[in-house]
């Protein structure tokens, strides 16, 4: 019997990030889907193949196949019964491999580019470089938050994510993966037009990103569009909305396999309680939040946009948030104090945004001096560049000049910000 180790199926999984037991897996759901018959393949029977102890499966088992690989089942080493081993192209028209993308949102057609023998393959290689410029966008939000610029890169990155469809041949799990990263992206696109203040684009770049989670699967990026989307309707002083929204991500299964995202979606709704003036449970909704980031495992993997902003500092600041907009001005200082105390270094944005809440809390309980010093603290270019940043040191300015009209406070504060207005 020829054990010759398949060779090609080999470099398919590595490309493809596969071991042989994710492969089995993906191949029972792809066997399901066309047989309605619920398969059994297992790491075993891959390992069989990879060794070439099995060189042709059964029809069933190569339609499943093809449809995994997006291949016909030769390319991936497996030679008919009855056959040799062939080192030609195979016979079937790349041009006849389409994928028709749903929502709207692309039409792509993987075809060869002419002259080629076949269309290029997409793989997970792929989608990795194109994740690691989500990082950067991460990245650039927490130093920055709400640029116009980064909104636009976010939602070009979204267009290169969808325009790798139209690259070649795929198999669904890269599809998969490729529309998740799209989503990703544009719900970035999202949060930094949320936080710039552009509402009415973020509203669009929520509406494209709902429909590309729902393509890719993700558990996780659904979780951020639906969570964001109660945050963008907070911010627009529409509590019903934002508490449907924010219910959406937290009824995902991922919550309960999570408790990292079930605390969250708690928080989140602190949040929004504090604008729907819900003073009864804001506590018992701060001690469920605070029970679930406990009950977090700290060594599960977890995607980058959550591991990078969400820990007991963004928990108090969303208490800050709450407690503000309830005028629970001692509790807001609290939280702010704590929000500030576990701020780590690279959340610039958040910081400015805890120092402006927390020098509004203060001025709210009579401490001119205090809060004009606090306010004084935020740096010039949040102060001046970051919209949301901006309005709230409009509105202190004005509460100050109202409060405390003619006092050395307010005439430190108008010549600090005349220096500002000097410079932009």
């Amino acid at each position: 019997m020829d054990t010759t180790r398949n060779t090609a199926l080999e470099a398919w999984m590595d490309e493809h990030g596969h071991s042989a037991n994710s492969l089995a897996q993906a191949l029972n759901s792809a066997l399901e889907r066309l047989t309605g018959r619920v398969g059994r393949f297992d790491g075993r029977t891959v390992r069989d193949w990879r060794s070439g102890r099995v060189r042709c499966p059964n029809a069933a088992t190569r339609r499943a196949l093809e449809d995994v690989t997006g291949l016909p089942p030769a390319d991936p080493g497996f030679v008919p019964r009855g056959r040799a081993p062939s080192t030609a192209a195979p016979q079937e028209d790349p041009m006849q491999r389409r994928t028709i993308v749903a929502g709207g949102i692309a039409a792509a057609v993987a075809a060869a580019t002419p002259g080629t023998a076949s269309p290029r393959r997409i793989g997970m290689s792929d989608v990795d470089r194109i994740q690691k410029r989500f990082a950067e966008i991460v990245a650039s939000d927490h130093r920055h938050g709400g640029q116009l610029g980064i909104e636009q890169r976010a939602a070009a990155l979204a267009d290169a994510a969808l325009n790798l469809q139209n690259a070649g041949i795929a198999t669904q799990r890269v599809r998969s993966s490729l529309y998740g990263a799209a989503a990703s992206f544009r719900s970035s696109a999202m949060w930094a037009a949320i936080d710039g203040r552009r509402y009415n684009d973020a509203i669009g770049h929520m509406r494209e990103a709902q429909a590309l989670a729902e393509l890719s699967g993700d558990q996780t990026i659904k979780f951020r569009i639906w969570s964001h989307a109660g945050t963008l309707f907070r911010h627009m002083g529409r509590p019903a909305d934002a508490f449907a929204a924010n219910n959406v991500a937290r009824n995902l299964h991922i919550t309960r396999r999570d408790p990292l995202f079930g605390s969250l979606g708690m928080a989140r709704q602190m949040a929004i309680e504090g604008i729907a003036q819900d003073r009864s449970g804001l506590r018992r909704t701060f001690d469920q939040a605070q029970d679930a980031m406990h009950r977090a495992d700290p060594a599960a993997c977890r995607p980058v946009w959550l591991r990078a902003f969400y820990d007991q500092a963004e928990l108090h600041s969303l208490a800050l948030s709450a407690h503000l907009s309830l005028g629970d001005y001692p509790a807001a200082e609290y939280h702010a104090h704590r929000c500030l105390a576990a701020l780590r270094p690279h959340m610039r944005r958040s910081k400015a945004i805890a120092t402006s809440r927390l020098a509004h809390a203060q001025l709210a309980q009579g401490d001119a001096d205090a809060a004009t010093h606090t306010a004084m603290s935020v740096p010039f270019d949040a102060a001046t560049q970051h919209d949301r940043v901006s309005r709230m040191l409009q509105e202190f300015g004005a509460a100050l000049r109202a409060t405390a009209p003619g006092s050395s406070s307010t005439h430190t504060w108008t010549e600090h910000t005349a220096a500002w207005r000097a410079t932009t």
